[in-house]
């Protein structure tokens, strides 16, 4: 598997990359976009060797310019190759003109594209749309969106899946559902959160061969969470250099939620984990799990004792918000240690918004509407902006939850991109919430916690999903693997 580059772009930052290769390093427009046919050509010849024929649709614009310069090189090898074509090829401009122009000297077929057509092919490439779409798809693009997905051929998309937004990974009207995309110069952001995991298939990245100084001119919009193996521990260590996190919640009916926020906490390293729930929970939740120290708690009174000894509060795990759930989380929020805030201790935020920057909040979007006072649908929007904004408002580090998690600091955007549909279930947020705290209690910085903890806790998933498969996939299932992912 290609090894990508950590840093992301918005599309625009990568055309102000193309343009200083292209203007101030003097290197030919057309010599980019023949370097960017070639890498898809040569993915295709990786991919699927056995191809016999291409069918590659273009558009209007510049990825319409890679699109005829994959077919030439097909042509060349000796592949049948069709263009289906949305727009007048001579109508083209610039390198992409010249593109076709190229194609067409060489006898390369092109058909306009028409509703009906029967598309015979090994392999489709989607060169219409490229990543420069600010509008929903309609009219001939969205039937040849419409006709590529119902194809049985394999799909290869240039750059960018046609009609999903480059910067959010939302899909605008419809899309290309593709099997695999070759995008170029700059990995895009929108490509790894998001529904663009649903129309990106395996993601190639190709440099073009821009100069590395180039990329030192235009700062990145987000990061890529990369692992960072935790520290070797002195083997004269003891339970109190690892931290102790204090869980809060456990409400009743909810007392699983606190119980997997313990374990997942001990799971990563954690020295001590101590449980703040209701009395009659207390004595029966360890009996599984004899390593967690429960507490009834029934009052600030009884709670702050138990917060004085903690390194780290996680509150929210099954919380509820009753004037029990209410006590409990002032109090918490008060305490002045490390923070998690989780489920129900996010929905409290929400009536009663404070900034705190030396804790961790985990809203899914649901939880991150609410505490924006706007809907999940806005929030999807962009959920890179939505992340920003949710960090500018509360401080500390925020985690927006959801397939391509987002993390904010104050000074870094990262994207992690470990995890599977079958975290669609109850209580994987509770073990995400334990393992953060876990790493926190041992020593990591808020960011760092943040981000290592999403990422072990999606890597986790994967690998349980590898045992058992995705459906019926368990937030208990993650616990043998939270060990592996913390070595």
């Amino acid at each position: 598997m290609q090894q990508l580059p950590p840093t992301l772009y918005r599309a625009a930052q990568v055309r102000e990359l193309d343009r200083i290769a292209i203007q101030e390093r003097n290197i030919p427009g057309f010599e980019l976009m023949s370097r960017a046919g070639y890498e898809v050509f040569q993915w295709i010849r990786d991919k699927w060797p056995d191809a016999q024929s291409v069918a590659v649709f273009c558009g209007a614009g510049n990825n319409a310019g890679d699109g005829y310069i994959v077919a030439g090189l097909a042509l060349k090898a000796g592949l049948n190759v069709i263009v289906y074509s949305l727009a007048e090829p001579v109508n083209l401009r610039g390198d992409a003109l010249k593109a076709y122009r190229k194609y067409s000297e060489a006898k390369g077929t092109v058909v306009p594209f028409r509703t009906g057509q029967l598309i015979d092919a090994g392999v489709i490439v989607d060169a219409l749309l490229g990543t420069g779409l600010d509008r929903p798809v309609t009219g001939l693009y969205a039937l040849a969106i419409q006709v590529i997905n119902q194809s049985s051929a394999r799909v290869i998309a240039v750059d960018c899946p046609s009609g999903l937004n480059a910067d959010t990974g939302n899909v605008m009207g419809c899309a290309v559902k593709a099997d695999c995309t070759v995008t170029f110069i700059g990995l895009k952001q929108g490509l790894f959160t998001g529904q663009a995991a649903d129309y990106c298939g395996e993601i190639f990245y190709a440099s073009l061969a821009v100069p590395d100084d180039i990329f030192q001119q235009v700062s990145p919009s987000a990061v890529r969470v990369a692992k960072i193996p935790l520290p070797r521990r002195h083997r004269c260590s003891h339970k109190g250099d690892y931290g102790h996190v204090l869980i809060v919640g456990g409400d009743r009916g909810y007392s699983g939620a606190a119980r997997l926020a313990g374990e997942a906490a001990l799971r990563v390293g954690a020295g001590l984990v101590s449980v703040a729930t209701r009395a009659e929970h207390a004595g029966l939740m360890n009996l599984s799990r004899p390593e967690l120290m429960c507490h009834g708690v029934e009052a600030e009174s009884q709670l702050t004792v138990l917060l004085e000894k903690a390194t780290v509060i996680v509150v929210g795990p099954g919380l509820g918000q009753s004037d029990w759930a209410i006590e409990l989380f002032i109090a918490a929020i008060n305490a002045r240690k490390k923070l998690i805030i989780d489920a129900d201790g996010l929905n409290l935020l929400a009536k009663s918004p404070v900034v705190n920057a030396d804790w961790i909040i985990t809203p899914h979007p649901g939880e991150a509407a609410r505490l924006l006072n706007c809907s999940t649908a806005e929030i999807q929007q962009d959920r890179f902006v939505s992340v920003t904004a949710l960090q500018a408002k509360y401080g500390g580090t925020v985690i927006l939850k959801g397939s391509g998690t987002l993390i904010a600091s104050e000074n870094e955007l990262a994207v992690s991109t470990t995890g599977n549909p079958g975290m669609a279930s109850g209580g994987m947020g509770d073990v995400l919430a334990g393992v953060i705290a876990g790493l926190l209690a041992q020593g990591l910085s808020l960011k760092n916690a943040a981000q290592q903890g999403v990422y072990s806790h999606g890597q986790a998933a994967d690998l349980a999903a590898e045992k058992g498969g995705e459906r019926g996939l368990l937030a208990s299932d993650l616990m043998p693997f939270l060990r592996q992912q913390v070595l």
